[in-house]
């Protein structure tokens, strides 16, 4: 793909709409009106667009949301947070219009669901028949897989991976840093929510330390030795935290980011909270003033409750439809799904939401749902004015979810820093215009 193709791809992408769920094969088209109750758990990027587009696809429906919490806060752009380029009110949104929708919206807590009797229990002890059920639930941690670190650790060592106080502790810790103090950030294995995460956040971070405590330095401990969009993160940390010079002294300080991949000792096994120290599988030791732990991950606690999961902690489905293929009317979306080639982000989630919306009210119809395909697009910042991303479209082929070629791609490696800042306007439309959609 050229870069002048790409760059129209990246624009279109950054806004997304019912047409351009329409436009990739999702077919809402009027039909016979039907009625079914269908509900949905979980709140987020997947959960938020599929019970809103079953309503506008079929207003009969009776649509219940089940979501636990009252406000939304938004994972991407939360690194911004940490640079202070931003704040978490803007990242937080509610449920209103939803319920302006004819959605029933309840904030309390799934306790289980039978796919057998076909109910939904909420801990307040009320049930929800369906004829469908959406699970869209995300991830939990898998707390204890590092020696050390568990919920209650992670009340002073943050994880930040689920945006919202957790954010906020870690904005905090870096702020009250010391001039001079080391922020560690470790990084799990594959597969994780937003694989491109932790690199942004490591630039971001960077970003706050330049302007404000340049002689600090950040280790990422990684459990891999390749990642997401790997050139363009290297290069960007190279370009802008390279080489460390205070404005004021004029003092030399060199690289700021340092990347310790597995090869290198940088997958860890275990933490010292109270001395905020990471110990990696090969007995190195790692001292840090912040400490910053993305555990291990697995698909939320309602998927292993109900049994959807597979041995490895995810939620196989058929790529059609978003079905469990461990139970049937039941179909899993986003973070906790096994999603073939797509990662585990919210624009994903939002696609495969499109994707079983139109496989379930094409079965409530009686007719053939249309040949799915899905689109993806990341976007990370590594400064306020250089941006990065990552896009593609994805289809099924011989069962298996897999990239269209030359459908999408990285962003060029060597173009202005106007293309850079482009790529950054793109990502905060993109943000934008996905919350719009979801609330709006």
């Amino acid at each position: 793909m050229t870069n002048s193709n790409r760059r129209n791809f990246i624009k279109s992408v950054s806004g997304v709409s019912l047409a351009a769920a329409m436009g990739m094969g999702i077919s809402l088209r009027a039909g016979a009106a039907v009625k079914a109750k269908i509900v949905v758990v979980g709140g987020g990027y997947g959960g938020v667009i599929a019970a809103k587009y079953l309503k506008m696809a079929e207003p009969g429906l009776e649509v219940v949301l089940i979501e636990q919490n009252k406000r939304y806060v938004s994972c991407p752009l939360s690194n911004e947070v940490l640079a202070g380029l931003g704040n978490i009110e803007h990242l937080t949104f509610g449920y209103e219009g939803l319920a302006r929708r004819g959605i029933t919206v309840v904030h309390d807590t799934v306790e289980a669901i039978d796919p057998q009797a076909r109910k939904v229990m909420i801990s307040g002890g009320k049930s929800f028949d369906y004829d469908r059920v959406i699970v869209s639930p995300g991830v939990d941690f898998k707390w204890g897989a590092i020696k050390g670190y568990d919920e209650e650790a992670s009340q002073t060592i943050p994880h930040a991976w689920k945006a919202g106080p957790q954010t906020t502790l870690l904005a905090n810790q870096i702020k009250d840093m010391k001039d001079g103090g080391v922020v560690i950030i470790t990084v799990p294995d594959n597969p994780f929510r937003c694989p491109p995460g932790p690199y942004e956040r490591a630039a971001l971070i960077a970003h706050y330390l330049k302007q404000n405590k340049p002689r600090s330095k950040i280790i990422l401990l990684d459990a891999k030795d390749k990642f997401s969009k790997q050139g363009l993160f290297l290069q960007g940390w190279t370009q802008h935290y390279g080489d460390i010079i205070s404005e004021s002294s004029k003092e030399k300080y060199g690289s700021m980011i340092e990347w310790v991949p597995a090869s290198k000792g940088g997958e860890i096994d275990a933490i010292n909270a109270a001395t905020r120290t990471a110990m990696s599988v090969v007995g190195k030791e790692f001292k840090a003033d912040v400490l910053n732990v993305i555990p291990p991950q697995h698909a939320g606690k309602i998927a292993h409750t109900t049994g959807l999961v597979n041995p490895k902690g995810w939620c196989p489905v058929d790529f059609k439809t978003f079905e469990s293929t461990m139970h049937k009317n039941v179909h899993v979306i986003g973070d906790a799904c096994v999603g073939g080639a797509m990662p585990k982000s919210g624009y994903a989630a939002n696609s495969q939401a499109k994707v079983a919306v139109a496989a379930i009210i094409a079965s409530l119809r009686g007719v053939d749902p249309d040949e799915p395909a899905y689109l993806n697009a990341c976007y990370s910042l590594i400064t306020p004015e250089h941006g990065i991303s990552v896009t593609a479209i994805y289809q099924v082929k011989d069962g298996q979810l897999v990239e269209v070629p030359n459908s999408g791609g990285v962003s060029p490696i060597d173009v202005s820093p106007a293309f850079r800042k482009i790529e950054v306007a793109h990502a905060k439309s993109w943000l934008k215009n996905i919350t719009t959609e979801m609330f709006g």
